[in-house]
């Protein structure tokens, strides 16, 4: 029983997500991290003339307070007594992890796409993709979708999952603060090229591991679900370095061939066309129904992944013990 019991945060957490997810009206512990980078990245412009050297100054200060707070949380809590700490825990797992908000939020795109409202579609993919969406026309708009929950599963869901299979909520709070911080700082423009260089190289790394682990698991559930896993495997080992990033290609390039489609290519991002190239093959137009489609394959590659934490975190119970010992 034991070496069940550091599995329940992560089993409650997931649950909890796919009930609930994030309510918008309470407090969420990642904004609050947020906000430590917005002010971090003030204080770096006025205290450091080398932004290089302030960025990795702002990504260890953050990476450091994001991570001990959950962890002096939960000593606390477990000390007080093991269900406390179990139950605070599992509510730190479900705000790391993403998969009900990436479904209620794309859904959206999809819902008024199908009922022909370009505009609230238009609005709706703004919320969730970092590009220009005024120049998307409809296939466009559900392309975008499609790539953000392919690219997501991973950084969203599978990621912190992966994580918190290693540490627990603290290890998920050590790679959302990471990944947070590329998401705001991680730019290559002018503004952002040498503050956000180590947090982006930072990123990198610790998705590197993740996002490949997701791309074969979600090749693995592709057949159970009705996708193409066959092609989905080609698709990947042509396509999984199509990308800028060394790891956002691992599953858009899963997703586009379990689905038949072609992803990626030229997007404009703050007023600006970026060339890319294509992921996956042009088989048939795109469609609002694909983004139901990466939905369930999101979430059937997530429970691969819980499940793969889940006994990893048994696993290190068993070698090394810990605080339910």
């Amino acid at each position: 029983m034991r070496y069940i019991l550091p599995a329940l945060p992560l089993i409650i957490g997931f649950i909890l997500d796919s009930i609930i997810g994030d309510p918008y009206s309470l407090p969420h512990p990642i904004r609050t991290v947020g906000r430590l980078i917005s002010y971090m990245e003030k204080f770096v412009q006025k205290r450091f003339l080398n932004l290089k050297k302030g960025g990795i100054f702002l990504a260890l200060t953050v990476i450091l307070i994001s991570t001990a707070v959950p962890i002096v949380l939960l000593i606390i809590c477990y000390k007080i007594h093991i269900i406390v700490g179990i139950i605070i825990e599992s509510i730190l797992c479900c705000y790391m992890i993403a998969a009900r908000c990436l479904q209620k939020e794309s859904m959206k795109v999809c819902n008024a796409t199908e009922k022909n409202d370009t505009e609230a579609a238009r609005r709706a993919v703004s919320m969730i993709v970092g590009r220009d969406t005024a120049v998307l026309d409809s296939d466009g708009i559900v392309r975008a979708a499609v790539e953000t929950v392919a690219e997501n599963t991973s950084d969203g869901v599978t990621a912190p999952l992966f994580y918190m299979g290693i540490g627990g909520a603290a290890a998920g709070f050590f790679y959302k603060s990471v990944n947070t911080m590329d998401s705001m700082i991680g730019y290559k423009n002018e503004k952002y090229a040498d503050m956000g260089w180590f947090a982006a190289k930072l990123d990198d790394l610790l998705n590197f591991i993740p996002s490949r682990l997701t791309a074969i698991i979600m090749i693995a559930v592709s057949p159970f679900i009705k996708m193409d896993g066959r092609n989905a495997y080609r698709i990947w080992k042509r396509d999984r370095r199509n990308h800028a990033s060394p790891n956002s290609a691992q599953t858009e390039s899963v997703c586009a061939g379990a689905l038949h489609i072609r992803l990626a290519g030229d997007a404009w991002y703050f007023g600006k066309l970026h060339k890319k190239p294509y992921i996956g093959d042009d088989d048939r137009p795109i469609a609002p129904q694909d983004i139901r489609r990466v939905n369930r394959l999101m979430y059937a590659s997530s429970v691969v992944m819980l499940i793969i934490a889940c006994a990893f975190r048994g696993f290190l119970m068993w070698m090394f013990g810990g605080i339910f010992s």
